[in-house]
């Protein structure tokens, strides 16, 4: 479901204010209620949001919570899903813990959600968070990249930051609008007409791709996470270097979607100077 753009694409243009990012690119100032950050980079705010709307979120979490229960069974069923007491599934609930009662700012419907984290038992580096708060990790990427509390709270804050930014809700009600034409839409369907087409005709939540606008607010959103919670921002920079190293050859299926890793770094090298505060008030309490 995520990680990683094309590495070949080129990197976004980067101006010399930090956090603040080109809007010829389709960037605007949009940082939630008490941001540290003075861009949240909520990309084509206006364009996104409408597609966003086409869809009920209602009906997106609903299919996200099936498809993901469908998941955990099919996992059970292959003595793959880990046990309630597995020490990395405790470690994972922990620092979900830590950044979960920061994301109301980000979506205020973030507060009626089922939160659950599983971890899966493949070789795969992956993790990802579906709509209404359903994430799991693989195996994979906590063994094979070996991965510090930090690293992992950058991950998980930036899988929680694409549901609270609802990147799969504007992504779907896009393609909702391109397959049946977008000028058709109000004289054809209902919203909720829409959100059950969509949600009923078999949307995969565990293939879907996000743009590489959508990653790049994930990045910044999931940085403040990680920061509030007490996990130290630094550790992006020492993640993305071994997402680098394992991205040698045939990128990772977690890395498939994102920005190159030199990009990613200067990116948040960039940022840090806003999110490190945070971190710090964070570990003195």
């Amino acid at each position: 479901m995520c990680w990683l753009c094309d590495l070949k694409t080129p990197a976004p243009d980067r101006p010399d204010t930090p956090g603040r990012w080109n809007s010829r690119r389709g960037f605007l100032l949009a940082a939630a209620a008490g941001s540290a950050l003075p861009a949240a980079a909520q990309v084509d705010v206006g364009r996104a949001s409408a597609f966003a709307k086409l869809v009920p979120a209602e009906e997106i979490e609903a299919s996200a919570a099936k498809q993901y229960q469908q998941m955990l069974r099919q996992a059970a069923s292959q003595g793959a899903l880990a046990p309630p007491d597995h020490p990395q599934l405790l470690r994972l609930r922990r620092i979900a813990g830590d950044l979960i009662p920061f994301a109301a700012p980000w979506n205020p419907r973030s507060r009626q959600w089922t939160w659950e984290i599983n971890l899966l038992g493949s070789k795969q580096i992956n993790a990802f968070c579906m709509p209404g708060g359903k994430i799991a990790f693989y195996t994979g990427i906590l063994d094979q990249l070996q991965l510090s509390d930090d690293e992992t709270a950058q991950i998980m804050g930036h899988e929680i930051a694409h549901a609270l930014r609802e990147h799969a809700r504007a992504r779907m009600g896009k393609g909702a609008a391109t397959s049946i034409g977008a000028g058709l839409l109000s004289q054809v369907l209902g919203l909720g007409d829409l959100g059950r087409t969509v949600t009923n005709s078999g949307a995969d939540f565990l293939t879907l791709k996000f743009s590489r606008d959508d990653e790049t607010e994930a990045d910044l959103v999931g940085l403040e996470l990680g920061a509030r919670g007490g996990y130290n921002p630094q550790a992006g920079v020492s993640l993305w270097r071994k997402m680098q190293s394992a991205s040698k050859g045939a990128p990772p299926q977690w890395l498939s979607t994102h920005p190159a890793g030199a990009t990613r770094i200067a990116d948040i090298e960039k940022t840090l100077p806003q999110v490190m505060p945070l971190y710090e008030s964070a570990a003195r309490k």
